[in-house]
């Protein structure tokens, strides 16, 4: 069969669809990456995939300008003529539904988080909803990263239930995410935040917590890996990072192809995310054997049993994150240790990428009535 992924980046295909690529590749299907071009478009290419140019804004939230998305989606899909249409992200989602169903190909959504428009209410997000619950009527099925967004999207009545299944995020390569040979505690303790530069991933509350922290523990590393994006409003502009920064509250490492060699030297992995689908970075952390502290929110939950591999906190409060942040830096080396070996525990048994792309391989079976495995 000709596969088709279509995500609002290459990146985001290359980063954390790969595994899924390479299993349907293996399974002897023709898989086309649809998506913006960017720097890891050859390297799907160099994988094996097909890729075909699709011009997006991943952050615009003007709907009049994205409903054009729809004709460019849909040339795109009577070029490729993909047997059925793999869908991440919100404007795929939306507007590839409909462009999809024009053309007359099955797809197969997945709703790895919320967004912007589910977190503050204004007429954007209720002109988003109507277009979720128009273009929903379409896909074969909807996959969704935990209970919470299925049943906000149910109670919404955006979505039949009927087509709806819950799976543990993109799932997590548990053979190439292992821990480190031998443990070991950071000196000076170190924690590490792995997110874009966003407001909503809580990276003002873990500044706070940082300042908290720093006036009882001046050596502690507080440290944030990944991108500045200063689209929009929910982007924390560059001077604003680079300012923590030169104060001292944060150690601000840029970007790296290597987030697993950079987890390797923290000893806990913080997100005081306000929402998430399941967080791939916290699935990482997981699989690597690294206590985790994170906001009880939907998403984040899901990847830490109190107490057990990690803490919990409330979100949009830098105090709390603080406190939950101190218990981890005043565990022993033991406890500490043991709280990173059931990370590793909920990762084996939880979040195994395998039982992500099985599902897969029976949505599209389901969705093109041909079989997908050899």
């Amino acid at each position: 069969m000709r596969i088709a992924i279509v995500i609002n980046k290459s990146w985001n295909i290359f980063n954390f669809r790969l595994s899924l690529v390479k299993a349907l590749l293996k399974a002897g299907h023709e898989v086309v990456a649809i998506a913006p071009e960017d720097a890891y478009s050859a390297k799907l290419v160099a994988e094996g995939c097909r890729f075909v140019h699709l011009p997006m804004e991943s952050k615009g939230t003007n709907p009049l300008k994205d409903m054009l998305l729809i004709q460019n989606f849909y040339k795109a899909y009577k070029q490729v003529k993909p047997d059925v249409i793999l869908q991440y992200t919100i404007k795929p989602n939306i507007y590839g539904s409909i462009a999809s169903k024009l053309a007359g190909i099955p797809t197969i959504n997945n709703v790895s988080g919320l967004g912007t428009v589910f977190i503050v209410e204004n007429l954007v997000s209720k002109i988003a909803m109507a277009l979720y619950k128009f273009s929903f009527q379409f896909p074969a099925k909807v996959f969704f990263q935990n209970n919470d967004d299925k049943e906000l999207f149910l109670g919404r009545k955006l979505v039949r239930e009927s087509v709806t299944e819950v799976i543990p995020g993109s799932g997590i390569d548990t053979t190439r995410f292992q821990p480190a040979a031998q443990f070991k505690r950071q000196d000076p303790f170190v924690f590490l935040m792995v997110s874009r530069a966003l407001y909503e991933k809580g990276l003002v509350e873990y500044v706070e917590a940082s300042k908290i922290l720093k006036a009882k523990y001046p050596a502690v590393r507080v440290q944030l890996l990944g991108g500045i994006d200063e689209e929009g409003n929910i982007g924390i502009k560059r001077t604003v990072v680079e300012q923590w920064a030169q104060e001292g509250w944060l150690e601000y490492l840029g970007t790296s192809d290597n987030v697993a060699g950079v987890m390797h030297q923290a000893d806990c992995v913080v997100l005081p995310s306000y929402r998430e689908g399941t967080p791939r970075t916290l699935l990482e952390a997981a699989a690597l054997a690294k206590p985790i502290v994170t906001t009880n929110v939907p998403g984040c939950k899901e990847t830490v049993v109190d107490g057990y591999n990690g803490y919990l906190c409330e979100v949009r409060n830098g105090a709390d994150l603080a406190a939950n942040m101190e218990k981890v830096l005043n565990l022993s080396e033991q406890e500490l240790q043991t709280l990173g070996q059931h990370s590793r525990r909920l990762a084996l048994e939880k979040f195994d990428e395998k039982y992500v792309i099985d599902r897969y391989f029976a949505a599209i079976e389901a969705a093109t009535g041909k079989p997908a495995r050899k």
